[in-house]
């Protein structure tokens, strides 16, 4: 009896080792099952990321312009801009797409075009030659400064538009064509001029040719990638705080020539004031489409700083017509400034019929014009102030 049940007992403990093996042959199958349907699901990904890529490549290669929906999120800052967008084009392409038509091509050309003014500018500063510019500047600023005399009180006692520019233009032949008043390390011929520094003068025309560069260049190249397209507005905004903050450089150096603590603190601030707007512009978040008020604002309120040490200038000054003239190239900067911001902001007129102006006249290649516009008013203000300051010297009379 004993035996028959041991005998059970070895018949049961088979069974359910067999079970058992039944089982764990079954959780073997599921597990390999498993593993090859994920297996499979990996292939299929690694396929479909290839063919992904390879679209990609084959895109680049074409050179394909993209509508607005197709390009990533981190390109789309105009949603009235619909057509012509360069997206991921390999280097060589996105740089020989300067020579091409899309809706960046103006904004390229317009800075590039504004660089290269200056460029000249800034040559014509380094060479000894008698320059027509000096006299159509004279023109230009008789025709300007007679509304200033008419409305200014006492103008018994202020020297009339016609003498003042004579007297200005005396000073020219005196020492020289104003670009040849200018110290230059090599190349620039020197005469022997009063002891007036030259550097503010390039300090202006660097700024300006360095905006205009940045800006031309991150037009042409954002389109690469996410990484080089946060890598250049960065560089676009640090370009424009540049030339702003080395605009003021000039004119508040030679209209506080005598006046070094004045001098000294306007410029002080004007580049702390530019420092920060550029570690402010640094964060990424600030680069996008939704701050672009915020941005303009900055800038605005950089620029209108100046406010400050014009009016401080004029009450100096009172009296002396080049200081009026000045002020009137910087009022027609600062018009032209104003103007070239409220169709950044307003992104007028490609609001008013989507798609009508994506290679020509939008709003960011008129805000360039503008731009260039407001440098070169600028431009003749410097101009002004650097030959009246040549013309005194001295500040015994001041």
């Amino acid at each position: 009896m004993a035996g028959k049940i041991i005998n059970r007992k070895k018949i049961i403990n088979r069974k359910s080792d067999h079970e058992k093996s039944s089982s764990e042959k079954e959780e073997v199958r599921e597990e390999k099952k498993s593993s090859s349907e994920k297996e499979e699901v990996r292939e299929e990904i690694m396929l479909e990321k290839k063919n992904n890529n390879h679209e990609i490549v084959e895109k680049n290669y074409q050179r394909r312009l993209l509508k607005f929906e197709e390009i990533p999120n981190y390109m789309k800052d105009n949603e009235f801009i619909l057509d012509y967008y360069r997206c991921e084009w390999p280097l060589k392409d996105t740089f020989f797409s300067v020579f091409s038509l899309h809706n960046e091509t103006l904004n390229i050309w317009t800075h590039l075009g504004g660089f290269l003014i200056f460029l000249s500018l800034t040559m014509l500063s380094l060479i000894d030659s008698t320059s027509e510019v000096p006299s159509f500047l004279s023109g230009f600023s008789r025709s300007i400064q007679k509304p200033w005399m008419m409305i200014m009180k006492n103008g018994s006692d202020i020297p009339s538009a016609d003498s003042a520019v004579t007297g200005l233009h005396a000073g020219h032949n005196q020492h020289g064509s104003i670009f040849q008043s200018v110290i230059f390390p090599r190349g620039f011929i020197s005469n022997d001029l009063p002891n007036i520094p030259r550097w503010p003068w390039f300090v202006f025309l660097i700024g300006a040719m360095g905006c205009l560069i940045c800006s031309s260049i991150s037009h042409l190249f954002a389109c690469h990638s996410r990484r080089l397209n946060l890598f250049f507005w960065r560089l676009d905004y640090a370009g424009i705080s540049l030339m702003i903050v080395c605009s003021f450089f000039t004119p508040i150096y030679y209209a506080f020539f005598c006046n070094p603590n004045s001098r000294n603190f306007y410029l002080t601030s004007i580049t702390i004031l530019g420092i920060l707007a550029v570690v402010t512009l640094l964060a990424p978040a600030l680069s996008s489409p939704k701050y672009r008020s915020f941005r303009a604002t900055l800038f605005l309120t950089m620029g209108f700083s100046g406010v400050v040490p014009a009016a401080h200038a004029v009450i100096l000054h009172w009296g002396h017509p080049a200081i009026f003239v000045a002020l009137a190239y910087e009022l027609a900067m600062a018009l032209f400034y104003a103007i070239g911001v409220v169709f950044y902001v307003s992104r007028v007129p490609e609001r008013w019929k989507p798609g009508a102006f994506d290679i020509a006249g939008h709003s960011h290649q008129i805000f360039h014009v503008f731009v260039v516009a407001g440098a070169l008013a600028h431009y003749g203000a410097t101009m002004v102030l650097v030959q009246w300051r040549l013309s005194s010297p001295t500040c015994e009379f001041q």
